[in-house]
């Protein structure tokens, strides 16, 4: 018999063990599990999060980390939105990679550095934030809050965080720009039809954008398996606030779409994006251009020669395609060939140490997505702020206990791939 600790075995059994427990009949070994065990290897929450609803949170503050605020935004949030939301594809292998590929990497800490003092902000295109992490492109805010992408524009001031906006908010980027106080970027669903991806920059610019971040990894369609289960549960009339009769219709609440000819179009995939197609979008506008959902370094090289302003190195959260790849584990090979273009990244972020490795390895910027949705339908903009907030508490600590004073100190050699 082996002597190797073996945690998931061993839960295992003592799920087994509770099972047939007369104590724990009706069910109860099923709460009990749902409470302490993990449904991944690295779980969201973690293990030992409340998920009963008379153990969660009553206000942000209480808040531990990130993942205490998720069962209580899953209580508020209708079944179909939070679906959406929390939703991979297919079998989740790549939703749940983004977590797991941070394990694959450690902090090598140095240590006699004065780290009293913490400097973390950045300068991403000319624009100067004082912290590295990023408000990540979501979708239609005002299905987790009626205060929506503004409720999340003013947290996003109060860390000053660089937020970038989806072509699919639910409030303008006039609007959400006077919310934070500073202009924001714009991320673009191209579509297969260039007049609508005109129209789509060249209003954000005039709006006030100052970047455009085209989405290049929405090729395909996508089963999102979790979200179809969840819909089963939503009692409410979906199509009350949803008339998909029509691609027109459809994107009604979307400001952005305002003026823009659907016709032709049955949805937003950009199934026929090339270069050529990308080289066009910038073509069209003043603003700078960064490509998001880029994974190998091939296309990374390919963007660095054809002078774009920088690349997101994405996988859409585990929601585009079923790769299995992590953006971590991405990383190195699209910074060995970025140069000077600057290359930021999204997907799977949950923990400072998670952000400082990302920033140690080379990315100048990681982008938050799910956490701060947590917090919005949790309990609107003071939920968003308690998870910016705990970021930035968390990454402080890693920073001064990698013996980095700034950014500019975390560096590669402090991460050793495992």
């Amino acid at each position: 018999m082996s002597s190797e600790y073996d945690p998931a075995a061993n839960r295992r059994r003592f799920l087994q063990y509770l099972a047939a427990s007369p104590l724990l009949a009706a069910g109860g070994a099923q709460a009990l599990a749902e409470t302490i065990l993990p449904k991944t290897a690295v779980p969201d929450p973690l293990m030992w999060g409340p998920r009963q609803s008379d153990h969660l949170i009553k206000s942000p503050k209480e808040a531990i980390n990130v993942f205490d605020l998720e069962p209580v935004c899953r209580q508020n949030v209708p079944p179909a939105h939070f679906g959406y939301m929390a939703s991979g594809i297919d079998d989740e292998v790549t939703l749940s990679a983004n977590r797991e590929g941070f394990l694959k990497y450690q902090i090598r800490p140095r240590r006699m550095v004065d780290v009293s003092k913490v400097d973390m902000s950045v300068d991403f295109l000319g624009m100067k934030f004082d912290s590295p992490i990023i408000v990540a492109p979501t979708g239609g805010h005002r299905g987790y809050h009626a205060d929506g992408e503004s409720a999340v524009a003013r947290a996003a001031k109060t860390g000053d965080h660089l937020q970038i906006l989806s072509t699919q908010a639910t409030t303008s980027i006039k609007d959400t720009i006077a919310a934070r106080g500073k202009p924001i970027w714009f991320q673009l669903y191209a579509t297969n039809k260039f007049e609508v991806a005109k129209h789509h920059v060249q209003s954000a610019e005039a709006q006030g954008a100052t970047v455009v971040a085209i989405t290049v990894d929405r090729s395909g369609g996508r089963n999102q398996e979790t979200l179809f289960r969840l819909m089963k549960n939503d009692t409410r009339d979906c199509k009350q606030c949803h008339d998909n009769s029509s691609m027109a219709a459809s994107q009604r609440s979307k400001p952005i779409y305002e003026g823009a000819d659907l016709s032709g179009l049955q949805n937003i995939q950009s199934s026929a994006m090339t270069w050529d197609y990308a080289k066009r979008i910038r073509d069209a506008t003043k603003m700078k251009v960064v490509l998001k959902g880029i994974l190998a370094w091939e296309d990374a090289k390919i963007a660095a020669e054809n002078g774009f302003d920088g690349i997101i190195v994405s996988n859409h959260g585990g929601r585009s395609d079923e790769a299995g790849r992590s953006t971590i584990e991405t990383l190195q090979e699209i910074i060995e060939v970025s140069g000077s273009m600057p290359v930021f990244i999204d997907s799977g972020f949950r923990r400072g140490t998670d952000i400082a490795k990302a920033l140690a390895m080379g990315a100048r910027g990681v982008a938050i997505g799910r956490p701060y949705l947590w917090g919005l339908g949790a309990f609107g903009q003071p939920g968003v702020e308690r998870v910016l907030e705990l970021l930035r508490l968390e990454l402080r600590a890693a920073m001064q206990q990698a013996g980095a004073p700034s950014i500019k100190h975390l560096v590669p050699a402090m991460v050793r791939h495992v």
